[in-house]
């Protein structure tokens, strides 16, 4: 009933909001109560680094919109931000917790004097951060199913975490490749899901999602301020993040695009503004979300 009446509520803005606009309108609220077919919602967070905290106001537009979110799947940053609002289902906590996140809770900045070994930075401090702010350890705990997307350095294929220590799994996710130690995890050693898969839609389709609702923040990767080793991997992998969801775009139902052109991928200076930009994004992503619930409700679960 809590999910009915999410949908209930979701309508009932979406009524009073976009009254006049050219959408599908919904049922009436009696028809969405004996519907026993109600699609299962996906929020699909891909990988960005800083850009990221446009993922937390996102969530925020779409709680205050009561759109339903049945599952999150995150990768690298996504993850993060994905494991922290599925494990509590409060905007404003989540909020809070990402204006108290600096660069120094996820780089063992002790370690970035030389490039040796592996990867410059441990990751210890990133799932220590994951550890204070998450009250339970385990995926099986959150509120909501979730996934974390990794990468399997050695065989090059995805891996995707649903069981097990929530810290280690959102550590995997987000080890990029040259700049942090590969997590070795589940017989395996792990590294940056963005890799192989920085929007995985797929994942979402395979846990039953019926309507996937992504976010991309890694639109536009120019950068002209590459001035050290560190910048140059930074910048290369994200251009080969960008890369790779091109051809998963096509698969999503609502593809929410923050306007993040002029923000740094490490640039956690803007947190404000970076939020700002995933509420407006997501709110002017709201009527098709309206028109694409009311359609797969009115089709009887037939994608529209």
């Amino acid at each position: 009933m809590k999910r009915v009446g999410s949908l209930l509520l979701f309508f009932a803005a979406a009524l009073m909001v976009s009254c006049g606009a050219t959408t599908v309108q919904p049922q009436s609220f009696d028809y969405i109560l004996n519907r026993p077919e109600l699609p299962k919602i996906a929020l699909v967070l891909s990988g960005g680094s800083a850009r990221g905290f446009a993922h937390v106001g996102v969530i925020r537009a779409l709680e205050q919109g009561h759109v339903p979110i049945d599952m999150v799947v995150g990768t690298s940053v996504g993850s993060l931000i994905g494991a922290i609002y599925a494990s509590n289902l409060n905007s404003f906590d989540l909020e809070w917790t990402a204006f108290t996140l600096e660069k120094e809770d996820l780089l063992d900045y002790g370690l970035l004097t030389t490039l040796t070994g592996m990867g410059t930075v441990k990751g210890d401090k990133l799932e220590n951060f994951i550890n204070s702010k998450i009250a339970v350890k385990n995926i099986e705990e959150m509120k909501l199913p979730y996934a974390a997307i990794a990468t399997d350095l050695n065989r090059g294929t995805r891996v995707i975490l649903q069981k097990g220590s929530i810290a280690k799994a959102v550590h995997a996710s987000s080890a990029i490749p040259g700049v942090f130690q590969p997590v070795k995890y589940q017989d395996r050693l792990l590294i940056d899901g963005g890799v192989v898969d920085n929007m995985p839609v797929s994942v979402a389709r395979e846990m039953g999602a019926d309507i996937v609702i992504a976010v991309d923040i890694g639109k536009n990767v120019t950068n002209f301020n590459i001035t050290n080793t560190l910048d140059v991997i930074l910048q290369s992998v994200y251009i080969m993040f960008n890369e790779n969801v091109a051809c998963k775009k096509k698969d999503v139902d609502i593809l929410i695009t923050p306007d993040l052109e002029k923000m740094g991928m490490f640039d956690f200076t803007c947190k404000k503004q970076v939020m700002q930009a995933g509420i407006d994004a997501a709110q002017k992503a709201m009527p098709e979300i309206i028109s694409k619930i009311d359609r797969w409700i009115q089709g009887k679960g037939r994608k529209g």
